[in-house]
């Protein structure tokens, strides 16, 4: 047996038979992987170079106290991040608490009462179900707080229906809401292509209307990011691919300058702005993240290639299949029955290198409107970055995984969760 395949059966039991199949499928993804090693290549020479022109030094990354007035070192990641995204200003900050609270920022910075946001890839994540009004009866919520709120659903081969786009988005719209990633749907994530023809055809008719991205999962996939196509505002978290697995939290926002000012005064408050807010001397770690994140990226990439082609052959629905455009890092597989979504589950938890020993069960997660099971033994709490599974515990039963720091790791995660899947028909 070849040492990768002994070392796989001995150490984590994983069987012959499926080992067998993991080297012939990579074998099949050698031509595959080398396009994603190009990708991975172009971004880490784009952060580099940012890096360089921005002049960083170690002095950036030492502390500040208190107010955080003149932190060489936040100022100078916002100046990173904006010449990576090629944008002209950026929030970044271990405050944010995740992605969805950047997204939130971003959305009640931008929107006032009267004014109409329009949601043009169908129903945003669930987490952002209150803010929006579509469930709760939160005060600041935008149904009583009268922003108007449109919806236009994907269509159901999964592309973008730009005929309502074109009919719904109208001179009453502030803001064009995209979300690149699938969120819990069944889809491909959007391509960089899809997301300019989407802002090609609003600002065509409506050049003041704003378009705003959830870029969450998609950063350093593709070889351009949506501010570099038109895109108003970016948002993500740090804990998904720009973090790189080091930094241990935080958000991101980048755009127009203006835009930014806006959002800064939601951050802290108006007439304070970007000009306070401690980093807690996580700087260091957040730049050695984004450095490092076109590697890290690029080996979830091929993770979730090798799980939609070895699930493809033995007989499930995958979503994006192996040969598919990628723009986020989220394999989708139906797996038909909730006792295999909590056996797959099981097998990431198990793969994982904190908490391998704990059993992941379904819980009421607080936005989510159905029990949600995750698995996830990661360095950093929530990190999806790193290797992990999740799944809303509801018809046809759709597992979601994502993330691995190493190809290596993202691959046992796979073998394993297929290996449990494998095993219940044995007991």
């Amino acid at each position: 047996m070849h040492y990768d395949k002994e070392i796989l059966h001995n150490l984590f039991g994983i069987d012959e038979d499926l080992l067998d199949k993991m080297e012939k499928i990579e074998k099949d993804l050698d031509s595959t992987y080398k396009q994603v090693d190009r990708i991975k290549s172009f971004n880490q020479y784009k952060i580099l170079s940012a890096m360089q022109e921005a002049r960083l030094s170690d002095q950036h990354f030492n502390w500040t106290t208190g107010y955080g007035y003149n932190d060489l070192g936040r100022d100078k990641l916002e100046e990173v991040y904006a010449k990576v995204f090629k944008a002209e200003d950026a929030i970044v900050r271990p405050t944010i608490a995740n992605g969805t609270h950047a997204l939130t920022l971003s959305l009640t910075g931008l929107l006032q009462a009267g004014e109409e946001m329009v949601a043009v890839t169908g129903k945003p994540y669930d987490t952002l179900n209150e803010l929006i009004g579509i469930s709760g009866d939160y005060r600041g919520s935008f149904k009583n707080t009268n922003i108007s709120y449109k919806q236009i659903d994907i269509l159901p081969d999964g592309e973008v229906d730009f005929e309502s786009i074109e009919r719904e988005v109208t001179e009453k719209t502030r803001l064009v809401y995209i979300q690149r990633s699938t969120g819990y749907g069944f889809r491909r994530a959007l391509n960089i292509e899809t997301i300019e023809k989407i802002v090609g055809l609003v600002k065509s008719k409506f050049p003041e209307i704003l378009c705003m991205v959830d870029n969450c999962y998609g950063e350093f996939l593709e070889t351009k990011e949506p501010t570099e196509v038109g895109v108003d505002i970016l948002a993500g978290s740090l804990i998904k691919n720009p973090g790189g697995g080091l930094a241990l939290s935080g958000g991101y926002i980048v755009g127009k300058k203006d835009l930014i000012e806006l959002i800064s005064y939601k951050l802290t408050s108006p007439g304070i702005g970007k000009e306070c807010g401690l980093t807690f001397g996580l700087s260091r770690t957040m730049f050695q993240g984004l450095f490092l994140a076109p590697l890290i990226v690029s080996g979830a990439i091929k993770g979730a290639i090798f799980c939609s082609k070895l699930f493809e052959e033995e007989g499930y629905e995958v979503q994006p299949k192996y040969k598919d455009q990628r723009s986020d890092i989220i394999q989708a597989v139906k797996l038909e029955s909730e006792e295999k979504v909590l056996a797959f589950c099981k097998g990431i938890q198990a793969a994982a290198p904190v908490d391998a020993f704990v059993t992941p069960v379904p819980w009421d997660m607080p936005g989510y409107d159905h029990p949600v099971i995750m698995a996830a033994g990661a360095f950093v709490q929530g990190s999806s970055i790193e290797l992990s599974a999740d799944a809303p515990i509801r018809p046809p039963y759709i597992v979601y995984f994502q993330g691995g720091l190493t190809y290596e790791h993202s691959k046992l995660g796979v073998l394993k969760a297929l290996q449990n899947i494998k095993d219940l028909s044995r007991e």
